[in-house]
């Protein structure tokens, strides 16, 4: 199952070839995450980002404590933007049963969250419990997974398996690299469960291509998520970078997820603090220049 259809996918044949990568992703296809302007509240972002001439957003649940889902989705069509999906679920495993119940029913909510705003996909941080093993809270995401789809699919919500960068491994995800993404959404069986690639955390993989490819055979690439990795990166969590500031290949793998069958949006997601301390508009301007000259 591809995300969101946005017209014919662009010409691809040089990330197939390994050749240098090509061709500017469009910007109808531009999707920036509310928390990528932090500052900002739900109604400032949707209004700044249609005036920008962004196409969609991904809702973060904070959105939620001003505004309902439906009238933040509502809002967001109103100004000519997508809801693209809704940030975040999952946090699944942990040694204790009534904690991981809870977290199915957190779950639960989210999915009629994302539906009351009209988004089709809720991106899931499947979590960690560092007081098992990694393959013990796999199989606890893999269990809850299954037992929260076909509730996912009474509320037309897909579910999207984020695998997080190794260093996450501790708390926040014992998914962590696509193929453990991949292998859990093969092991839960339902076309519901799929996959959103973002580049931070899977660009360092030297089997990144081949299994973008596979989940793309599989019909699971659901999300595609571009920041970039400064050099040297100062923090781990809240210092990403614009676009074309970093190390990653984002274009080549933007094409590559295309080759394999997505053809959904680019999703703007950076944390950083030294971004959110500067002036916002002038933040997204570049954040739209980025775009334009490195996706």
């Amino acid at each position: 199952m591809a995300g969101p259809r946005r017209g014919e996918a662009e010409a691809r044949s040089s990330a197939l070839s390994g050749g240098p990568a090509t061709g500017a992703a469009r910007r109808e296809r531009l999707c920036i995450h509310t928390i990528t302007n932090k500052p900002w509240d739900i109604d400032t972002a949707i209004d700044e980002y249609a005036r920008a001439g962004v196409a969609g957003t991904t809702v973060w649940r904070n959105a939620f404590e001003t505004r309902s889902p439906a009238e933040v989705g509502d809002r967001a069509r109103d100004a000519g933007l997508t809801p693209v999906s809704l940030c975040r679920g999952g946090f699944f495993p942990s040694v204790d049963s009534d904690a991981r119940r809870r977290a199915v029913e957190e779950n639960r909510a989210a999915i009629v969250e994302a539906a009351e705003l009209g988004a089709p996909l809720i991106v899931l941080v499947c979590g960690a419990d560092p007081r098992q093993s990694l393959a013990d809270s796999r199989a606890q995401i893999s269990e809850a997974l299954a037992e929260l789809a076909r509730f996912a699919r009474e509320h037309g919500v897909k579910l999207g398996v984020e695998p997080l960068h190794p260093m996450y491994a501790d708390t926040r995800s014992a998914i962590n690299t696509l193929a453990d993404a991949t292998d859990v959404c093969e092991a839960v069986g339902d076309s519901i469960v799929g996959v959103a690639v973002d580049v931070y955390h899977l660009w360092w993989d030297p089997r990144l291509e081949v299994e973008i490819d596979r989940c793309g055979r599989l019909s699971r690439l659901f999300a595609f998520h571009v920041c970039d990795w400064r050099v040297p990166t100062e923090d781990f969590l809240t210092d990403r970078g614009l676009m074309g500031e970093g190390c990653i290949a984002i274009r080549r793998i933007r094409e590559r997820v295309e080759a394999a069958g997505f053809d959904g949006f680019n999703e703007v997601e950076i944390f950083s603090e030294r971004y959110w301390a500067m002036d916002q508009r002038e933040y997204l301007s570049k954040i739209i220049d980025a775009y334009d000259e490195h996706i």
